[in-house]
């Protein structure tokens, strides 16, 4: 293992890289490697086109035929506003720079909008995959609201010669329903024009935060939310990291009812250790049949490079195929993007870093 990455990882280094699962044994897990498309896309309903797109994601980059992804996402621009997403470095406001970063941080692909990836389509659409973020969150409506619609077409984003597409849907919001509807709608019709998909299952509800605990990064209410997007037919699945767990049982009290739950999701399925929390996120991915890439959240500065290093080893650790990170890679002078996306990756080329 190289040193540096058990130095970022500090007084945490044995915590994480000796842990040893003791509940979903690695054994029921369909684990990334160089074969995964032929090992289990091929058993699907998946046609010769989405196998060859899924193939051509997996075999760029640094991390090419290894089984895992490193996947740049851009659309803070849109979901976050693009003044205080790229305040920090102008340059991203030019979407040449955007793909750019990707190439040059061995990325397997980009995942950005409509209006970045056709403006660069000519130039770069087979240097690098494509992938097209199709619905989106604009926080311009006042007051601001929490729900993803679609900002274009499937045909679109196949035109401008998108590998695959992704979506996000608000599991748990009053407006669940009718993404869901959405998505699984765009990607039948990604798959039926040969694109893989890639969907952001992220939970979202007031009611999630109780008691001052942030239940969206539960692992049973994350978990769950994998297993609505793989039902979908999500080829990936970008989920964040779990932080806590309980979220079913702190929303079944006071008289409550809400979803079903069995006490042996955490006493037997899951740990308090991050690692088994990440995993029963994994097995919620059809026993990882569906990859799950775990999201590098937001930048905070000096920890972090430290910090995505500490989320790929979980996710890897736990049975993960690869992390998705944006902001600590593009809010920074592209060197030290590079630097950041890179060192992500030399975590899923280690390969003394193992499967707990």
């Amino acid at each position: 293992m190289a040193k540096n990455i058990a130095d970022l990882l500090g007084k945490d280094a044995d915590y994480l890289l000796k842990h040893q699962s003791k509940t979903i044994s690695k054994d029921r897990l369909h684990l990334p490697n160089p074969k995964f498309v032929e090992d289990v896309f091929v058993q699907s309903n998946r046609s010769p086109q989405v196998l060859r797109s899924l193939q051509q994601l997996f075999s760029t980059g640094r991390l090419a035929n290894t089984g895992y992804v490193s996947i740049l996402p851009i659309d803070q621009g849109i979901e976050h506003s693009a003044g205080a997403s790229f305040a920090k470095n102008p340059d991203y406001f030019d979407p040449e720079n955007i793909v750019n970063l990707a190439i040059e941080g061995g990325c397997n692909g980009v995942a950005t909008t409509y209006g970045v990836l056709a403006m660069m389509s000519r130039k770069y659409a087979h240097r690098i995959p494509f992938i097209v973020k199709i619905n989106h969150n604009e926080l311009l409506t006042y007051p601001n609201k929490a729900d993803e619609i679609m900002f274009g077409s499937v045909e679109d984003a196949w035109n401008l010669g998108a590998m695959a597409v992704g979506a996000t849907i608000y599991f748990g919001s009053e407006n669940s329903t009718r993404q869901i509807q959405e998505v699984s709608a765009a990607f039948e019709r990604a798959h039926q024009l040969g694109m893989a998909t890639i969907l952001w299952c992220y939970t979202r509800n007031s009611a999630f935060k109780k008691d001052g605990v942030d239940y969206h990064v539960s692992a049973d209410l994350t978990g769950q939310a994998n297993h609505l997007g793989v039902t979908i037919q999500a080829d990936i699945i970008k989920q964040k990291l779990p932080e806590n767990n309980g979220g079913y049982k702190a929303l079944n009290t006071g008289g409550s009812s809400y979803g079903k739950l069995d006490e042996r999701i955490y006493s037997e399925l899951t740990s308090e250790h991050p690692i088994d929390l990440c995993r029963y996120q994994v097995a919620n991915c059809f026993m990882g049949r569906a990859g799950l890439i775990n999201s590098g959240g937001e930048s905070k500065g000096a920890s972090d490079l430290a910090d995505a290093v500490r989320t790929a080893v979980i996710n890897k650790r736990a049975g993960g195929m690869g992390l998705i990170s944006g902001r600590k890679a593009f809010q920074r002078p592209i060197k030290e993007g590079v630097e950041i996306l890179q060192s992500i990756q030399d975590v899923y080329l280690d390969k003394s870093i193992d499967i707990a």
